[in-house]
């Protein structure tokens, strides 16, 4: 078996694993970095299209977290990972969230100040702004149904550079960071896949892995390493753990945004190329509101979760928009590697006070979306009435029901949080799992909990900081 060589190997590319590498790889140290899914150009594939799920997104975009009800989900799967197919939305942790981590966890060096100041290191690289122009059609509703109804709601900015033109251009890690560490030196390796690390005592000596070559011929090898960091995100990196035989907890305490959605129909055409930038605020921490993606595709499939005909507003998709209230859940799920598969069992159990939230966002977002113009309302949730006046929303209150609501989230976390108190969290506060001298975690795992906000920006902060502190020791 071919065996390679490395100082420091990350396993995944994503916001956590690319972060983790540009790092080390700028300070001088040798990194490979595996990616199990393949090397993708950010411009091959149309966003939000048919052909980016199939060539980006792990099962083709279709996953799910058993439960009642089941939480659909998704997941990208390829080098940059999930920074290559999500909106690019930014949005610092919430400094009131921080505070009640570090303490519940006992996180060291784990304050707002720090968390923002490398945050605002990343903002500089990567570029995040605000839109230069006036939003989206299917952005601007939101802002409009809000401020009819004295709500609160903001522009998220994005990590987008735009040009004189205002032409923007999402700054993925396929973009940015990982070219970056391989112009420090790093090695990538796409379509390799971690089967199980090597464990002696107390370290890690490496991970055996399957690497499939351009011609599609398979070939199984050893890759030897001083330190790993796993990288995987919520799902995988604790998949591979258990099944290295890694296991104080990890995989428990599974954290998501649980959403649920609303296709509306409008008497004008919205927009579909992109998803909506603003979010109705007045709600937070318990749920906010947004904009999903909206081509035809994704028109259809919310039309449908209704179960009522849809075949009318399906022929006028271009007026129909698909929008969003996402709560922070009190549930937890679980991640299960299960011998013999190559994916692990999630599962995920709200509260009775999840499902009541979500009925409350459902109406709210209901009623935003009739202030800004809409004229039907196809909620998911199976055989609830099709709103077109806000009377019509009072039977949403009691249709939110464990078997008729259909939810989906883009948002995992906290699979393997981040902390002092080893009966609670799997690593120490700077992402070394408990117990081994050499092996880390760097990706959405850590989150002690989930955010209220798109986290991508938290858990580049946050790898930015453990890699910042690994590199001082």
């Amino acid at each position: 078996m071919r065996a390679i060589d490395t100082e420091v190997l990350v396993i995944g590319s994503g916001a956590g694993g690319a972060t983790t590498a540009v790092r080390l790889a700028e300070a001088g140290r040798s990194v490979t970095i595996v990616e199990e899914g393949p090397e993708v150009h950010p411009d091959a594939v149309e966003p939000f299209s048919l052909e980016e799920m199939v060539a980006k997104y792990r099962h083709g975009g279709g996953a799910g977290a058993l439960g009642q009800p089941p939480i659909a989900y998704t997941e990208g799967r390829c080098v940059g990972g999930s920074t290559e197919v999500n909106s690019g939305l930014w949005h610092r942790l919430p400094s009131e969230l921080t505070e009640q981590w570090r303490s519940r966890y006992d996180i060291d060096e784990f304050d707002p100040a720090t968390l923002d100041r490398e945050a605002a290191a990343i903002e500089d690289e990567l570029g995040v702004s605000s839109l230069p122009g006036p939003p989206p059609r299917s952005s601007a509703v939101l802002d409009e149904g809000a401020t009819k109804l004295g709500w609160r709601s903001t522009e998220f900015p994005r990590v987008f550079r735009y040009d004189e033109r205002g032409r923007g251009v999402k700054q993925t890690m396929a973009r940015t960071f990982l070219p970056r560490a391989l112009a420090a030196g790093a090695v990538l390796l796409p379509d390799c896949r971690i089967t199980k690390l090597e464990r002696a005592g107390d370290r890690v000596t490496g991970a055996r892995a399957r690497l499939t070559r351009a011609d599609g011929t398979v070939e199984d090898v050893v890759l030897r390493a001083d330190v790993v960091f796993v990288c995987g995100g919520a799902i995988h990196s604790p998949a591979l753990l258990q099944r290295s035989g890694v296991r104080r907890s990890i995989g428990r305490g599974l954290k998501l945004h649980p959403t649920i959605k609303i296709a509306a129909r409008f008497p004008f055409a919205t927009d579909h190329d992109d998803v909506a930038m603003h979010r109705i605020t007045e709600f937070a921490p318990a749920f906010t509101i947004g904009g999903s993606a909206s081509r035809r595709g994704h028109v259809a499939m919310a039309l449908a979760e209704t179960a009522v005909p849809f075949e009318d507003a399906l022929a006028d998709w271009r007026n129909v928009g698909v929008y969003y209230a996402a709560i922070r859940s009190e549930g937890s799920g679980a991640v299960v590697a299960i011998p013999g598969l190559a994916s692990p069992l999630v599962t995920y159990r709200l509260t009775p006070n999840d499902l009541s939230k979500l009925a409350q966002g459902l109406v709210a977002l209901g009623e935003a979306l009739l202030a800004a113009g809409a004229v039907e309302l196809y909620p998911s949730v199976t055989g609830a009435t099709v709103a077109r006046s806000r009377a019509d929303l009072a039977s949403w209150w009691d249709a939110v029901t464990p078997k008729a609501a259909n939810l989906m989230t883009v948002h995992l976390t906290s699979s393997i949080r981040m902390g002092e108190r080893g009966h609670l969290a799997g690593t120490d506060s700077f992402g070394r799992v408990h117990g081994y001298a050499n092996l880390h975690v760097n990706d959405a795992s850590l989150l002690p909990d989930a955010p209220g906000v798109n986290p991508q920006a938290g858990i580049m902060a946050i790898a930015s900081r453990n890699a910042a502190h690994f590199l001082t020791r």
